[in-house]
């Protein structure tokens, strides 16, 4: 893969806020690991993509092993051949991506992992809307575990969000203040579902895809 990014990358780079979160989509490839993110990163450290070293937190998460800027966090997700990089400073973001496909025992693992309220929630739409109103609500939650530095092991039932078609928002956490919490429905490609989220002020969210050759 190409991982020589653009200058107009770097320019958006050296613009990133404390009160932004910058989400870069990209096509995606099993086969490139982690290079993708390394080459991102690299250019909002200034420094090539193959000299940052990644790490993995307690619970998984990649993090920088030798952080030259402690105030970068990033977090990224990839399903089928896209992926999403979310980067921010001062705040850990969580991002998760996932295709549209079907899904026949949807309202069954619903039923075994969510919250008992979004359950009900999910139960009460239509048919056709149920398998895209469970998959925003599994990225949203996916998110928020990824920006606490967790896994699904902490428990998918230990957070309740609203339901689609109702605007994403964390309305209990196990052990904290959801109201310190943002969540966010991005729009992704055609056939994928995405969420953002973290916990702190809300942000301006910059959303930008990087073709092929970049």
């Amino acid at each position: 893969m190409q991982t020589n990014l653009g200058q107009d990358v770097a320019g958006i780079a050296a613009g990133l806020g404390q009160d932004q979160l910058h989400v870069w989509r990209l096509r995606y490839d099993r086969a490139w690991r982690r290079a993708p993110l390394r080459a991102l990163l690299g250019v909002y450290l200034g420094m090539p993509g193959d000299a940052v070293i990644l790490a993995e937190g307690e619970h998984g998460r990649p993090e920088l092993a030798e952080p030259l800027d402690r105030s970068l966090q990033f977090n990224w997700s990839h399903s089928g051949d896209t992926a999403l990089i979310a980067v921010a400073r001062g705040c850990a973001p969580g991002i998760d991506i996932e295709q549209l496909r079907a899904r026949p025992r949807a309202m069954q693992l619903a039923g075994r992992f969510f919250h008992p309220e979004e359950v009900a929630a999910l139960k009460a739409l239509d048919a056709s809307a149920q398998q895209q109103a469970f998959l925003r609500l599994w990225t949203s939650k996916e998110a928020v575990l990824k920006a606490m530095g967790r896994g699904i092991a902490f428990g998918l039932d230990r957070l309740r969000l609203t339901v689609p078609p109702a605007p994403s928002r964390l309305l209990w956490l196990d052990g904290d203040d959801a109201s310190l919490w943002q969540v966010h429905a991005l729009a992704a490609s055609e056939g994928y579902v995405a969420s953002a989220a973290w916990r702190g002020l809300t942000r301006e969210i910059g959303y930008w895809t990087l073709a092929d050759g970049d």
